[in-house]
């Protein structure tokens, strides 16, 4: 048997789990308090949706006005009919002009609504799409600004599920929704009125049905939308694992975690499908009893109008209950367009759901409302009485530390890990926001500055170098987008880039792959360098390297990282001590923060903490 049974076997507990879960769900009766709450929130998701339409409201307008001609038209259908056979009936004989004529009429209404669908298929559509286009652009443009601390609490893939996946829905459920409802509103109180006119108490015989498909529609209505939430939110997990897996699989391969990979899977796509499952049993139960209603309400008419006919109730006639069957097929196809766009409109509102959750995460890290110009980023950098923590709740990781790195000079920090080096260094360009004190660059606090502006004057150099899934050149350019020819070549000889980038298959227009896969450690990081260089910051970062590269690569990219360094006001984060003997000041950080300061000369004199650290960085190397 194929890997697509293993959902079957669920274990007792977990269908035990299962079922008193959504009994709890189903049994519990919501309080007033709750109620309001549920109202409240859609009236929120309303308030919050109903403005995305502010571009479109002549494309919509238009697009309502084809939803009414087109309504209209499918209601003239069984009018035109019923009045040609009562006009033949009264004539006692079939006349061809009334025939032709009355073809002619009904060949020009579906002309009409012909053109009308064409127009809601395609300009509404478009519409539906910018739409989304203004959406993903939005939540795009929120996502570049949210804070670190959000990509440290949230999966890639996820994210993307959320501009993808979620946006995708909410475009079909902007364009069809309105429209198909509206359509389906239209004929039934068209129905409702021009059957009335008819024969009143037949009438109200057939519409009595309704109260039963709108309380029926409000009772799934809820436990679809939870469904739908549960759906989403577990595709992002999917996602999300399904990227972590492809982009870890040579850790995968080296730890022959091949089927520990596929189990994680397998487990999450059999919640996946007991999620759909469960959603599709309602739904059919739901459709199910519609169908027999219809069917119902079909039997109803036939026998209700033909007693009214031999008892002579309201003069119904044969050709009025022809008509009344007619329209009882248009009233609840009508019916059963708005219970099928009750499950778009759930999918489209879960998705909207999870954007609003994006859109409402805090910006933490803003740009001054008057910003302050004339900042001396080539002045000294100061870190005065600084305490920071990664959350409100979370312990400090510094605690009102003081540093300085003087202009041009250059600054290493050493220390055990989790002492808070790379925290100092996230903190100058404003990755992180201080809890208390202050990050002055040529004493201007960095908080009067914009970030571009900050950022723009910050250059980074880390660990983990990440290359775009771009040729050689577009990733050493994203440093000046505008630089020219011999620009960037000037940058990548200055970062000792250049000679193996021409050795290259199709030199700076080589493809680097996916996170620079195609090329070695030592070369990703070159080009980083030279990507630093072209952007030519003041103030220079430069946060482990050289850790992950072998020794060969290292002496090149030390040499690179020296050429860099020159003139610019430098901060070091390194464990290999050997890297920053020539600082101006090293810095020993612990939990208790700056324990010593000096040169390396200095603190090997003083028998302290760096001595001990260097002794052991020897001793293992």
């Amino acid at each position: 048997m194929g890997r697509g049974n293993n959902c079957k076997g669920l274990t007792k507990r977990r269908k035990s789990y299962i079922i008193q879960k959504y009994v709890a769900a189903a049994c519990s009766a919501p309080t007033r308090e709750g109620l309001a709450e549920l109202k409240e929130k859609k009236k929120g998701f309303i308030k919050r949706f109903l403005p995305y339409y502010a571009p479109y409201k002549g494309t919509l307008f238009l697009d309502l006005l084809c939803a009414l001609l087109y309504s209209l038209c499918g209601l003239a259908f069984p009018v035109l009919v019923r009045e040609l056979l009562n006009r033949l009936q009264a004539a006692g004989q079939v006349r061809l002009s009334y025939v032709l004529a009355f073809g002619g009429v009904m060949l020009g209404v579906k002309i009409a609504e012909t053109a009308c669908r064409y127009f809601m298929i395609t300009v509404g559509h478009i519409m539906g799409t910018r739409f989304e286009a203004d959406l993903r652009r939005e939540l795009f443009d929120r996502l570049l600004v949210l804070p670190a601390s959000f990509y440290d609490r949230n999966k890639v893939g996820d994210l993307m599920s959320r501009v993808n996946n979620d946006l995708f829905d909410i475009t079909e459920f902007s364009h069809h929704c309105p429209e198909e409802l509206f359509i389906a509103s239209v004929r039934i109180i068209g129905i409702f009125i021009y059957l009335m006119l008819i024969n009143v108490w037949l009438t109200l015989i057939i519409f009595a049905a309704m109260p039963l498909f709108i309380v029926l529609a409000f009772i799934f209505n809820g436990k679809l939308a939870d469904n739908f939430k549960q759906r989403r939110k577990k595709v992002g997990e999917i996602n999300a694992n399904l990227e972590d897996a492809l982009g870890g699989m040579s850790v995968v391969r080296s730890f022959a975690g091949e089927e520990q990979e596929r189990r994680k899977f397998d487990a999450d796509n059999c919640e996946f499908v007991d999620i759909k499952a469960r959603s599709y049993k309602m739904m059919g139960l739901f459709f199910s009893q519609v169908t027999f209603s219809t069917g119902f309400m079909y039997i109803l008419t036939v026998i209700a109008g033909t007693l009214f006919i031999a008892k002579g109730i309201g003069g119904l006639t044969w050709v009025d209950l022809l008509t009344y069957v007619l329209f009882v097929s248009t009233l609840y196809s009508s019916i059963d367009t708005i219970i099928t766009y009750t499950e778009q409109f759930q999918t489209g509102k879960s998705g909207f759901t999870r954007f609003t959750e994006i859109m409402d995460v805090p910006v933490l890290i803003h740009d001054p409302e008057a910003p302050q110009s004339g900042t001396d980023y080539t002045g000294d950098i100061a870190l005065e009485d600084v305490t920071f923590a990664y959350s409100d709740e979370g312990k400090e990781v510094l605690s009102h530390l003081n540093l300085t790195i003087e202009r041009g000079k250059s600054v290493a920090l050493v220390g055990p890990s989790g002492a808070g080096k790379t925290t100092i260094a996230n903190l100058i360009p404003r990755f992180y926001d201080v809890r208390s004190g202050s990050v002055k660059i040529g004493g201007t606090p960095i908080t009067d500055v914009t970030l571009a502006e900050l950022r723009q004057n910050v250059g980074v150099v880390q660990q983990n170098v990440y290359l775009f899934n771009g040729t050689v050149r577009e990733n050493i350019l994203y440093g000046k987008p505008d630089a020219t020819e011999e620009e960037m070549i000037a940058a990548a000889k200055a970062a000792g880039a250049h000679e193996f980038i021409e050795k290259l298959e199709n030199g700076y227009d080589t493809p680097c792959g996916e996170r620079g896969v195609r090329l070695s450690g030592g070369q990703k990081q070159r080009i980083s360098i030279a990507r630093l260089f072209l952007k030519n910051p003041p103030i220079l970062i430069l946060d482990e390297a050289t850790s992950a590269l072998d020794n060969e690569s290292e002496r090149q990219v030390l040499a690179s990282l020296r050429e860099l360094a020159k003139g610019r006001t430098t901060l070091i984060i390194a464990h290999r001590l050997t890297t920053i003997r020539g600082a101006d000041k090293i810095c020993v950080v612990t939990e208790k923060g700056i324990e010593e300061t000096g040169t390396h000369a200095e603190l090997i004199g003083k028998e302290g903490l760096y001595k001990t650290l260097y002794t052991m960085y020897e001793e293992t190397t």
